[in-house]
């Protein structure tokens, strides 16, 4: 689906990141209202660093591959308007005793002033990347990156980096190092056993320093992460890759297993492997093995698309005008506003359900009519957010488009389970009631599904209290009467008669939930039974 947004004012910019083994292009249009939409995501494998490792020396090869390509899109991105290339090099290009000459050509042929960035900004930026992506809470977390040339290694929480490591090892370099260009045959373990040796010997103050912090979660943004995941996935489970899945360590020792069992050509045939890969994969693999093993990691949760790249979109953005997205806000409550954004939403409207609901929700837990907790209460809100966006596409049945964009918009920091909560308790936000003859609701498990219940009804009935989008109900709570009956007490600003009627339908539900009778009372009026 293409957004279709377009102020005067709107700003195209690209973010280049040209690694060891391939370079990736992310193209953005940055909208006044601080959101954003990705216009292209492209990525090239051209091995700028084969050959380069023994002494240092970028090869003419590699290097007229990585000029054609970040050429072809430096072309692109200013084909789609971008006034401004934002672009990196990575280890491959800091190692290199030529890289003057490197980059002199990038300035001449590509028109591309290429920034070489150290091995800890390296890092910083992949923490940036991955951290604005997933949902850390209080915990805190390892963030792992394997690259061509180089591995960066984070420790972290969802605010703040607490170490940056970057070392000399990628799945290009190790290859490169220990196994020979015309090399197919099968690895022995005690030629593996020798590449762990090294890998131990080449990170030890590196995992030094990391065992200082505590690890609660490991993360990992790389190709050969993902790649590695892929195997493990159909090879081991008969299934593909899902969205954020995980890997274990017991599976990746299965998976080291099975590639070094095979030659170099059967290697390309294991189910899930990328073939371009084959060659390097073994090298890539070593190093997490290596990791996790020593920094006692038993699984590593697989972060798609946000690595380096990202960090540097998040590194633009926090530093301009579009801070104000980034300023005391969490991944979900940044991506469920990104995603409103984008979608034209009346933001001041949605804020106010929220509010509405969050009231209702907050008020009826304590006169005990339910017992769920902040997970759901926040899911609650994000719903309240976006229980309208669908009116983008359509108004008509616009709450079947809202679910559809919760589902399919990628948010980030929520897990499947989530964005299906929100997707369903915002498609009951009107009309018909939660019930198994919707797919959506008959698909989430039991709890969910009473959740979700609760959940639509408190959305339910604060949409009806802002009928007109203009907030003359500015507060609502529930009180116990007795144990059949309850009260919603109302405050207004206004004349808020349209507000009640509207109200007076969605109440059924609300009884129907919860079996309570309810009537409405407006604080300091007559009251009105419902």
């Amino acid at each position: 689906m293409t957004l279709n947004l377009k102020p005067v004012d709107e700003n195209v910019v690209a973010f280049m990141d040209l690694g060891t083994n391939s370079v990736r292009l992310l193209l953005v249009r940055l909208y006044p209202n601080h959101s954003y939409a990705t216009l292209t995501q492209q990525k090239e494998v051209i091995r700028l660093g084969e050959g380069e490792f023994a002494d240092q020396y970028l090869q003419p090869e590699a290097m007229d591959r990585a000029v054609l390509v970040c050429s072809k899109f430096a072309g692109l991105s200013r084909s789609y308007g971008a006034k401004e290339i934002v672009a990196v090099a990575t280890s491959a290009v800091r190692d290199a005793k030529n890289r003057k000459d490197f980059l002199r050509r990038l300035r001449h042929e590509a028109g591309i002033d290429m920034r070489v960035i150290s091995g800890r900004e390296e890092a910083r930026l992949i923490y940036l990347g991955i951290a604005s992506a997933v949902h850390l809470g209080d915990k805190q977390a390892a963030f792992i990156d394997i690259g061509g040339g180089s591995t960066e290694i984070i420790a972290g929480d969802q605010q703040q980096y607490q170490f940056l490591g970057s070392l000399n090892l990628g799945a290009v370099r190790l290859t490169t190092m220990f196994f020979l260009p015309e090399e197919t045959a099968a690895v022995l373990p005690e030629r593996y056993a020798l590449l762990q040796r090294f890998i131990r010997n080449a990170s030890v103050r590196t995992l030094q320093e990391m065992k200082k912090h505590r690890i609660d979660h490991a993360f990992g943004s790389s190709g050969t992460v993902e790649n590695l995941t892929d195997i493990a996935a159909r090879a081991l489970h008969n299934r593909p890759r899902q969205r954020d899945d995980t890997l274990t360590h017991d599976d990746l020792k299965q998976v080291i297993d099975m590639l070094c069992a095979r030659t170099l050509e059967e290697r390309r045939n294991i189910p899930g492997i990328n073939p371009e890969r084959a060659d390097i994969i073994i090298a890539g693999a070593a190093i997490l093995d290596t990791l996790m093993q020593d920094l006692k990691i038993k699984q590593v949760r697989v972060i798609s698309e946000h690595g380096l790249r990202e960090g540097m979109l998040v590194d633009y953005l926090s530093r301009g005008e579009h801070a104000e997205l980034f300023k005391g806000t969490s991944v979900r409550e940044r991506s469920v506003l990104q995603l409103g954004r984008a979608c034209g939403f009346d933001e001041a409207h949605a804020r106010h359900i929220a509010q509405l609901a969050l009231e209702m929700f907050d008020s009826s837990k304590k006169i005990g009519l339910h017992a769920l907790g902040d997970r759901e209460r926040e899911l609650l809100e994000y719903s309240a957010l976006l229980h309208d966006i669908g009116s983008f596409l359509s108004y008509n049945n616009h709450h079947l488009h809202t679910s559809y964009l919760i589902r399919n918009a990628e948010l980030l920091g929520f897990d499947e389970a989530e964005i299906s909560m929100m997707a369903v308790t915002s498609l009951f936000h009107r009309k018909g009631m939660p019930t198994k003859k919707n797919e959506e609701y008959a698909a989430l498990d039991k709890p969910s599904r009473q959740t979700v219940r609760m959940l639509s009804t408190f959305l339910r009935i604060a949409e009806g209290l802002d009928r007109s989008h203009n907030g003359v109900i500015t507060h609502a709570k529930l009180r116990a009467l007795d144990k059949t009956k309850v009260r919603l007490e109302v405050q207004a600003k206004g004349d808020c008669q349209l507000e009640l009627w509207g109200v007076e339908d969605r109440l059924k539900a609300f009884e129907k939930v919860f079996d309570r009778e309810v009537e409405v009372k407006l604080k300091d009026s007559s009251e009105r039974k419902k």
